[in-house]
């Protein structure tokens, strides 16, 4: 069984953030630009100019145990291995940098396993982050002379430990005193959710209200629906809560964008936010940092007191049994 989530710099050294960024960015999934345009972007302005700050940023989240989503990676991976047993060999690999892919997947090559179970650690489908991820594995396998069974992940936000694990997270505040409540889930651009479409056009599918058997594979229309599940499961009703998206490059992503809700909740008056990001599995950069800091300075900035992040699910029970059940029960 193989976990796979997107990656992490080696260090918050500039030249490892570097290296992360580069490999991350120049994916044709991620930035989905024409090769050249893509490499222009990303090797002449984005890498040079965001590395020495993203630097300052994962200094910030480092631990002296090192990257949190590594530490809660292996964590979860040591977990699942615990509950399913030796019959079974869990391993976890990052996307980008280290442990890369292709080294944990030639580990399983070594040891003629009957089956490969990938699980991408994105809960909602997304053609930059589940979609690469399968992509590369059967790239690599590819080239394989005997290649296993393979079963690949596409998404579980619909799992119902999925779920669970995030209501039993929020049951740790009481959400009653706040306020409102944020739903952010990390951004993308409006385009690749259009392509998700044989008409190209997200707008047209009812994706807030609803997922049906056209935008089951729309990454908007599975992130209203976890929303709509956790906040159903924690009875908070539908004007007391807010789906928003983070992490945006330009204005071209999809709305709104998590960091005007919080603004504008301040300036409405709102003193106390309750902020879920139900789109990771592991607190990390996007969670600890934009949320944590960056949101409460800006919350704060506006007039707001106390901005509280729900904890991500980690290596929670009740996500450690989803993740079982997932290769168990397929």
């Amino acid at each position: 069984m193989l976990l796979v989530n997107v990656g992490t710099p080696d260090s918050p050294s500039v030249p490892d953030v570097r290296r992360y960024l580069s490999e991350f960015l120049n994916d044709a999934r991620v930035i989905d630009l024409p090769w050249l345009w893509r490499k222009l972007l990303v090797n002449g302005i984005i890498v040079p100019f965001r590395a020495p700050k993203s630097a300052k940023i994962y200094r910030m989240l480092w631990t002296d145990q090192g990257s949190p989503l590594m530490l809660h990676g292996n964590a979860l991976r040591d977990a699942v291995q615990n509950q399913l047993g030796p019959a079974y060999k869990v391993e976890l690999a990052m996307r980008y940098q280290n442990p890369s892919l292709g080294s944990v997947l030639e580990g399983f090559r070594k040891l003629n396993l009957d089956r490969i179970i990938v699980v991408p650690l994105y809960p909602q489908y997304a053609s930059a982050s589940t979609g690469t991820v399968n992509q590369a594995v059967m790239e690599i396998v590819g080239q394989w002379w005997v290649i296993p069974e393979m079963r690949l992940i596409s998404q579980f936000y619909d799992r119902p430990g999925f779920i669970e694990a995030f209501i039993e997270r929020g049951k740790e505040y009481k959400h009653e005193e706040y306020d409102h409540v944020l739903f952010s889930f990390h951004g993308l651009p409006v385009r690749q959710v259009d392509k998700v479409y044989d008409d190209s056009l997200c707008e047209s599918h009812d994706c807030e209200k609803e997922v049906t058997h056209t935008n089951h594979f729309c990454y908007k229309a599975t992130c209203y629906e976890t929303a709509r599940r956790i906040a159903a499961g924690l009875g908070i009703e539908k004007d007391r809560y807010t789906v928003c998206f983070q992490s945006r490059l330009d204005k071209n992503w999809l709305e709104p964008f998590s960091d005007k809700v919080v603004e504008e909740k301040a300036k409405q008056g709102c003193k106390k936010l309750l902020v879920f990001s139900p789109a990771f599995v592991a607190d990390c950069l996007e969670t600890t940092i934009e949320i944590g800091h960056e949101y409460l300075e800006i919350f704060e900035k506006h007039g707001g007191k106390h901005l509280q992040l729900v904890e991500s699910l980690n290596a929670h029970p009740l996500w450690v049994k989803t993740v079982v059940d997932l290769v168990r029960q397929g």
